[in-house]
């Protein structure tokens, strides 16, 4: 070609270099192809428009699933897609291999791919010659390297042995997939088959518990550790006289059995068996000799991690009990999530126990830890907690001698460098009344839903967690599960999982519980799915500060007055009760907080500000100028809307309240005058011994003044 010359046609140079042109529009379903790209694909040499179903049915099933990956790669990345594939004839054969490569474009808003590409034919060596590779070695080592990385990853990323077997399966190796896989273990002289893949159900049975000594070639590679390499059926049939006609009914050309080798130790074998002729060059052997280092070393991480999950799921299953049998009037419900720690077992434990009385107790409460120590503390304390309740002994007692078995079992010892502790709340219930006996060593209090969706964590006496001082005390607190309540124990996994504190963490559960209108059984799933996601839920979120732990979570409903069925009643009462001792002055901002969770739904917040205010300034003046214990009653009547809350503070001194007017300067004497300004109506009722403060405030008052005032 001379200078100046014009530059010839580029169907001619694509011509002069046996390459062909394809064109791919997926919102036509049609493939069209120039003259060389049809003769590649087996047609006649002349242009041809073929569709999708036509396209595919020239090519490997597996290279045209690869295809559709790649093009989706390749768009995502602003990249060529690059794939080789094999051309196969009527009968099934590979006629060809090809490399293709095109420009894949995608259009957002019709959801349609266009691509533009070429097609080359990659010429494969026949068994028995050398890799002569004439046009694109390079491309080849290319491609096999890309291979190696992507397998290695996938079988890295495979948890169990039936992912490792489907990645396995699904591995395209360039120019020389085969269509036949099979993995080979061994269980003391005799193989076994842990996994196949191209063959039918029952295909593997004769080859099953196969002795060792067998003239099998996989046999052989598990005696020896060498790989065996047949390019052809003579191959096959020369060394493997005995079992040839096994493996002669599979119509296969070429078998590749290599060892799967880890530590030294040769634990089974992997075959890979093709519909065509292989020569099994050093490039093809490499190839097959690191993937089954790979598959080896997948499948020993995946052996051991499922007899990891074995061990702990079965222990966790033998220390966590299954609920008893149905308690008449009542429902309970519990779940457990192991979220912390590789081994996937922890301390939190539930449980509900049969007393001698006719009661039954609640059980919920978590061991210091989140490994196989903690779960085995978790295991002997939940055994010692039911024997001391069987032995009838109340709340209280059943946690001081808890407490003293855990601090021997952990302090005991002189030498120990472990110590532990554990929290727990143990709940004896009494399902005639729905009366509940809470003692708690350090755990989270309970809350309570009431009927009508309101939830009030209820406030409870306590004392330290058990194992920290074996002389603890543990006193108890009585509240009533009315009927259409429900209870709520659980650890703080539930709360604080997710970056989040007590108190905000409360309000998440909160929201859970007022929101549900499903059954218990729902209710369960739906705390524990909001706090710890679905069941493949493994980041840890967007929070730096994200702590993971145990989630327990054990709900008791007390069934409302329709007889044997758990409805949700309604009821136009909701109340509350507290005590605040002389001693216990920091009471009074928890009975302010079990108001305020009362009101969660009144209609104007000023009237529930005046409500704490008042409530406030009652139960400060028992506690001031009277030398007894304060009684706080709380209701709220009506429906929505038209509704009365009546506060009412109880003493048992006889001296009763009077009206004073205070100073500008003064620092007290300003109660009454408060309650006669802000309540509707108010009043001193004298009892037996004590009196009473009470005064009520009227929903429909409160947003009448609201809206006079605006």
């Amino acid at each position: 070609m001379r200078t100046g010359e014009p530059l010839p046609a580029v169907g001619e140079v694509l011509a002069a270099l046996a390459t062909g042109l394809w064109h791919w529009d997926t919102a036509t379903g049609l493939v069209t192809l120039d003259t060389e790209a049809a003769r590649l694909l087996g047609l006649p040499a002349e242009d041809a428009v073929l569709t999708e179903a036509q396209t595919r049915a020239r090519l490997h099933p597996v290279d045209w699933n690869e295809i559709t990956g790649v093009i989706q790669l390749a768009v995502a990345e602003d990249t060529l897609a690059e794939v080789r594939v094999r051309i196969m004839d009527d009968q099934g054969q590979v006629v060809r291999i090809v490399r293709s490569r095109s420009k894949p474009s995608f259009d957002p808003v019709k959801k349609v791919y266009e691509l533009i590409g070429t097609l080359q034919e990659v010429t494969e060596p026949r068994p028995g010659t050398p890799a002569g590779r004439t046009t694109v070695t390079g491309d080849w080592r290319r491609s096999r390297e890309a291979f190696l990385l992507d397998a290695g990853r996938a079988l890295a990323e495979a948890r169990s042995t039936t992912e490792v077997l489907r990645v396995a399966a699904g591995l395209s190796m360039p120019g020389f997939s085969p269509d036949g896989l099979a993995v080979f273990g061994v269980e003391g002289d005799r193989l076994t088959i842990i996994g196949h893949h191209g063959h039918q159900p029952g295909d593997e049975s004769p080859f099953s518990h196969m002795a060792l000594a067998t003239d099998y070639p996989a046999a052989e590679v598990v005696r020896t550790g060498r790989a065996v390499y047949l390019s052809s059926p003579d191959d096959y049939r020369s060394r493997y006289p005995v079992t040839w006609p096994l493996a002669r009914r599979f119509g296969r050309q070429s078998w590749a059995f290599l060892p799967l080798t880890v530590a030294g130790r040769t634990m089974g074998a992997w075959m890979a068996a093709f519909a065509y002729p292989v020569a099994f060059t050093p490039d093809e052997r490499s190839v097959l000799t690191t993937v089954a280092r790979m598959l080896a070393q997948a499948l020993s991480r995946a052996g051991v991690a499922e007899s990891e999950r074995e061990l702990t799921d079965g222990l966790q299953r033998s220390m966590l009990p299954t609920l008893g049998p149905q308690i008449p009037g009542m429902s309970v419900a519990a779940r457990y999530v192991p979220t912390g720690g590789g081994l996937q077992v922890g301390g939190d434990w539930y449980d509900m126990i049969p007393l001698p009385n006719g009661r039954f107790a609640l059980v919920i409460g978590d061991v210091q830890g989140h490994d196989v120590r903690a779960a085995g503390l978790m295991g002997q304390l939940r055994i010692a907690l039911r024997a001391y309740a069987s032995e009838g002994h109340r709340p209280d007692a059943v946690l001081s001698r808890a407490s003293r078995f855990l601090h021997g079992m952990t302090y005991g010892d002189t030498e120990a460098t472990d110590l532990r502790f554990a929290t727990c709340l143990y709940v004896e219930a009494d399902p005639t009344t729905g009366i509940l006996d809470v003692a708690r060593a350090g755990h989270p209090d309970p809350a309570i839903r009431m009927a009508d969706g309101t939830v009030l964590t209820r406030p409870t006496a306590g004392g330290l967690p058990l194992g920290i001082d074996p002389d603890a005390d543990y006193p108890t607190t009585r509240i009533t599960l009315e009927p259409g309540e429900t209870l709520l124990l659980c650890t703080d996994g539930l709360i604080e999982t997710g970056g989040h504190d007590m108190e905000t963490g409360w309000k998440r559960i909160r929201t859970i519980l007022e929101d549900h209108k499903g059954d218990l059984e729902a209710l369960a799933d739906a705390l524990v799915q909001a706090v710890h996601g679905p069941s493949s839920h493994h980041t840890t979120g967007p929070l730096a500060d994200r702590r993971e732990d145990d989630i327990a979570v054990l709900l008791l409903s007390r069934q409302g007055e329709a007889a044997g069925d758990p409805v949700v009643v309604r009821p136009r009462v909701r109340r509350t009760m507290l005590s605040v001792a002389q001693a216990e002055p920091e009471r009074v901002a928890v009975a302010r907080q079990q108001l305020r969770e009362l009101l969660h739904d009144w209609a104007s917040a000023d009237q529930v500000d005046s409500a704490v205010l008042l409530l406030s300034e009652t139960l400060t003046n028992v506690l001031v100028h009277t030398d007894a214990d304060a009684l706080l009653l709380a209701e709220v009547r009506g429906d929505p809307g038209e509704r009365r809350m009546r506060i009412e503070v109880t003493d048992t001194s006889d001296d009763l309240p009077h009206k004073r007017r205070p100073g500008e300067l003064a620092s007290s004497g300003r109660g009454l005058v408060l309650i006669e300004l802000l309540a509707d109506v108010w009043g001193v009722d004298p009892r037996g011994e004590g009196k009473s403060i009470w005064f009520e405030l009227c929903e429909s008052a409160g947003e009448a003044s609201s809206d006079g005032a605006s």
